[in-house]
């Protein structure tokens, strides 16, 4: 019995050592990044998830905007801001709560996005504590849910990450012009996930490639075990799947998608 009860206390320490929840309440992996936060915390959803984490809606076909121009997009109000309605769940707690709220200010603090309690607005975001770090792709004009659950998800970036697929942008490493300035290592990539690399007919709004954006994955994103599948080409050793926030040209693509005008310099 003494046996057993040290052998179980030495896999405690080990899994201690190795995952733990950080001073803020997320679940933490040794040298993790955030791609490989999203991608084990979503591992196990009974939803469809493209590219580890945008959620197939039944209703319509998300890799492609049909109908009128821009109906994919949140409308632009009479003031010229346009207006997210959004209802957040009770079940968060009150620093979970402020943590959500704080990475919509900072998007809006930077573009014509507003943020707004849901009154009646038919088209809303859900934001709920489900099963993972999951969002519907762009406007769908009805409920639209955004999955943040509470052990994990609720970091500043990944929060970020999350919202920008609700407002209609794929991640970096699938936009069309990708190869330019990536190499994927199919070799390293479980062959279940390989779709997760298709590039996407992507409309990139004249900006640069951006390696810093809160949309890139991570160099071993839905790699065998953590092998390399995202390589950098010009400059191979850069840094890939940063979860701190949105960068300057993910807000410039933000401004320019939705007609920010004035938020351009």
């Amino acid at each position: 019995m003494a046996t057993l009860l040290l052998l179980l206390l030495l896999l405690l320490g080990f899994s201690a050592a190795h995952q733990g929840q950080t001073h803020d309440g997320e679940l933490s992996v040794e040298n993790e990044d955030f791609t490989e936060t999203i991608l084990r915390i979503n591992n196990g959803s009974s939803d469809f998830l493209l590219e580890g984490d945008v959620l197939i809606p039944r209703t319509r076909n998300a890799m492609k905007c049909f109908g009128e121009p821009y109906t994919c997009l949140w409308p632009k109000s009479r003031n010229g801001k346009v207006e997210v309605a959004f209802i957040l769940s009770d079940k968060y707690d009150p620093s979970e709560r402020t943590r959500i709220v704080t990475a919509m200010k900072d998007l809006e603090s930077q573009t014509c996005l507003r943020f707004v309690p849901r009154v009646a607005q038919r088209g809303y975001l859900s934001i709920e504590p489900r099963y993972g770090c999951a969002s519907l792709l762009g406007y769908t004009g009805d409920k639209q849910v955004v999955s943040l659950q509470r052990f994990g998800c609720i970091n500043h970036g990944i929060i970020q990450h999350e919202l920008l697929h609700a407002l209609g942008f794929y991640h970096e490493h699938t936009r069309s012009d990708r190869d330019e300035y990536i190499q994927i290592n199919w070799e390293n990539i479980n062959k279940y996930f390989v779709f997760n690399f298709r590039k996407m007919d992507t409309d990139n709004l004249n900006t640069k490639y951006d390696y810093t954006s809160v949309m890139h994955y991570g160099r071993t994103a839905f790699g065998t075990l953590r092998r390399e599948t995202i390589t950098p080409i010009k400059d191979p050793s850069a840094p890939i799947g940063q979860r701190e926030r949105v960068s300057a040209t993910d807000i410039l693509r933000i401004n320019k998608l939705y007609r920010c005008w004035s938020y351009i310099g």
